[in-house]
This record gives C-alpha cells, structure tokens and sequence, in this order.
C-alpha cells in the first residue's frame, strides 16, 4: 500500500497506493544480488507474473532517480496526455536498452459520481451542498469535536449507524439512503438524484502546477543517459507536432544529473578566479601563469582511456575527479617552474637550467603521483565513488608523465630558449 522509510540515501519512499507492494532481500554479496536479480527478471519475462508490473533493481549510490529513462508529458487534457504517453511508450518500447516501459497514471478506474436534479431539490428547499453533506456524514462521517491527546489533536468523527456504513460500493443501496429534507420528509436518494458509474484517472499528478503524466523505464545493456538522449532525439517530430498546450521534456537521470552538475557550474568561474589569483601571486608573470593552465587539461588523456577501459561512466563524481586533477597537474607545473627560476638565479644556462629542472624535480614528482594512485584504489571496488578513483588513478598517472615532458618544452619553446644557447 505504500512505499518503504527513506531507509537509504538514494531511495525514494513511494507515494501511497492500494496496488502497490514493495520486497526488500538482503543478499550476502553484490554477485548475489545480481544472481537474485537476473533470476527475478527472467521469471518476469517468462510471464509468471501477467497481473502486475514486477520490478528488480539494486540499491545504488548516487541521486534519487526512480527510473534511469523518463520523459515528462505537460498539458491540460488527461485524454490527450494519454494518447501522447502511449505513443511515446510504443517509442520506447522499440529501443533493445529499454524494459518495462509504461505510464505512471495506469488504468482507469471505475468512480461513482452522484449526478443531482438541481430543479427537484430547489422544489425542496435544498441545495446539492445539504445533499453531499448528509451524504458525507452517513458514509463517511463528519468531524464533531477534538480530543486532547498528550501533544496531538485527534478529530471525533461521527457516523451513521446502519447499512449505509458499508454501501460505498453497492449502488443500489445508494440509491436507498434516505434525505431528510428541511420540512423533515425523508426521501430515498434516487428520486433527488441518479448514481452512475465512471472510469476516470485514479490519480492526476502536476509539476509546477500542470498536469503530469510521465513515461518511465529502465535501461539493460547501456548507459541511461545515452539512452535517453538517443530518444528523445527520436521524439523531435512528436515534439514538433505536440498540440498547442502541450509539451515534452526530459527527466530521469539525465535531468537529476544536470542539477548536479549545474550547482558545480555556479561555483566555476569563482573557484576559477581564487584560483587564477593565487597562480598569479605564485608566478608573477603572465606566461608563467599560461604555462601553469595549460598543463590542466593534460589529465583529460588519462581519465578518459581509463574510464573506457574500465567500463565507467562519466557523471558527476567522474566531473569532480577531473577539477581536482587540473589541480594536481598543475601543482606539477608550478613545482617545475619554480625550480627552473631557481637554477636559472644559481647561474645555469638557460637551455642547462630548464633540463636540470626536469630531472632534478621528476622523482618527487613521479613518487608524489604514485602514491596519490595507489591510495585511490580501494576506491575503484565502491559503486558511487569508482569514476572519480578511476579518473584520478589514470589521470594522475598519464598526466605526471605527459608534464614532465610538456612543461620543459613549453617553456623552451615560449621563451625560445634553443639547445645552442647551452654551449
């Protein structure tokens, strides 16, 4: 009937439902849960389970995303939010990445809807409010009073007695409850009104304040975000041709990762700027500061071949891992600059001072960048932070190495400092 306590970080307790069941198991080890995992999904395509909608996932670290892949439909009308949400699942549906595509609203549900003879009951002195709450009060009952209990209020609600208690679902017994009218005749209800029978939306759900129908699935074999990008690129006819009214936007994972990633980009260009005056008072020169941002990217080489490798992808933490290597790299680059001033004061030829500064500063160098990789990889075996272990492992360790051989030539070449000069 309801979802499960925020029990953990990423989980998101589900809203209520009658229709709704959740099973938590705890396996012994992560190649368990995915044993128990695949068994369960291979059940679900056998078919053993034709009555309800049955999902299999794991526990993962990162942002609160219920489905990887989710499209967000807006407009006015249910039915025609409807008939575009089916076109988009049978979309989906298409994709060999994407499983169990469906809409969040479900199927309709039968409703009754009291239906009144507004010219019969003014004959009577009454309006369809007295009607609905003598109504109220024989079905559902209506609050009286409070009772004081330690810290919380709790509502008395007083209700008919009789067969009215339990006819919510029995029509004809509807029909049989009696009004009392305000010359206190009591009438059944079927001569004030008619009882019928609807299928409406269960629940209509609203983002900023529009109604909402989301299209959501899950992705097997590919990296969600590839997925999603790669359909909605399919839906630019369907969203060309939307009715007036209506749009189309992306949700998912694709949207929970751009929010993490944009509270980074408000904070860049500040870091960007402490950082820049900081290199400035350091080097004191212009070039000096060039060659030291030159060499951040350097990184990017090594992060990306390891990230390949490995099979990681490249989101949010991967994104912090690749500032904090800029900065490691350029680290780097300061060390060997200012040991080429220093040898430059000590009276070595130009070409002789940038040279000696490579080799005398490439084993602290070179031990620094080991022990920064090593000590990241037992981060390699976690599930949330394994891209950032990852990009520092492979940019720390290409990027020192690129450095030691790109910061001398860059600086011999900037200042054309020749190999001649030296003799």
């Amino acid at each position: 009937g309801a979802g499960a306590p925020r029990f953990f970080i990423s989980a998101s307790p589900e809203m209520p439902d009658p229709g709704f069941a959740k099973l938590i198991a705890v396996a012994t080890n992560a190649q368990a849960r995915d044993r128990v995992i695949a068994r369960i999904n291979q059940a679900i395509e056998d078919g053993q389970f034709p009555e309800a909608r049955v999902r299999a996932k794991g526990l993962l670290y990162g942002p609160p995303v219920t489905w990887p892949v989710a499209f967000r439909v807006l407009g006015p009308n249910p039915d025609t939010l409807r008939e575009i949400g089916y076109n988009i699942r049978d979309t989906m549906q298409q994709n060999p990445h994407i499983r169990g595509a469906h809409l969040d609203w479900n199927e309709r549900a039968p409703v009754l809807h009291l239906r009144m003879d507004k010219e019969r009951l003014r004959l009577l002195g009454m309006t369809p409010l007295d009607v609905s709450r003598q109504l109220q009060f024989q079905l559902d009952g209506i609050t009286i009073t409070q009772l004081r209990q330690d810290i919380r209020s709790v509502n008395v609600v007083a209700r008919m007695a009789g067969l009215a208690r339990n006819s919510q679902e029995n029509i004809d017994v509807l029909n049989r409850i009696e009004i009392v009218t305000p010359e206190g005749r009591k009438l059944p209800f079927s001569q004030l009104g008619k009882v019928e029978t609807r299928f409406e939306a269960p629940v209509i759900k609203r983002h900023n304040r529009e109604r909402v129908l989301m299209v959501q699935g899950d992705v097997e074999g590919a990296q969600p975000n590839d997925v999603s990008l790669a359909l909605w690129d399919g839906f630019q006819t369907l969203r060309n041709n939307l009715p007036t009214g209506y749009h189309l936007e992306l949700a998912g994972s694709v949207e929970e990762s751009a929010k993490g990633e944009s509270s980074i980009q408000k904070m860049q260009p500040v870091m960007f700027a402490v950082m820049l005056i900081f290199i400035m008072i350091q080097m004191r020169s212009f070039s000096g500061t060039f060659m030291v941002i030159a060499t951040a990217p350097l990184g990017l080489i090594g992060a990306v071949l390891a990230l390949l490798i490995f099979n990681q992808p490249f989101g949010f933490v991967a994104l912090l891992g690749l500032t904090g290597l800029a900065g490691i790299l350029m680290r780097n680059t300061l060390i060997l600059t200012q040991q080429v001033a220093d040898n430059f004061e000590a009276g070595m030829r130009p070409f002789e001072g940038v040279v000696e500064a490579a080799v005398q500063r490439a084993r602290p160098v070179v031990l620094t960048a080991l022990a920064a990789v090593f000590a990241f990889v037992p981060l390699t075996l976690d599930t949330f932070w394994g891209p950032l272990a990852f990009v520092l492992i492979g940019g720390v360790a290409v990027g020192t190495a690129i450095t030691l051989l790109f910061v001398p030539a860059l600086y011999g070449l900037w200042f054309r400092i020749k190999p001649q000069e030296s003799s």
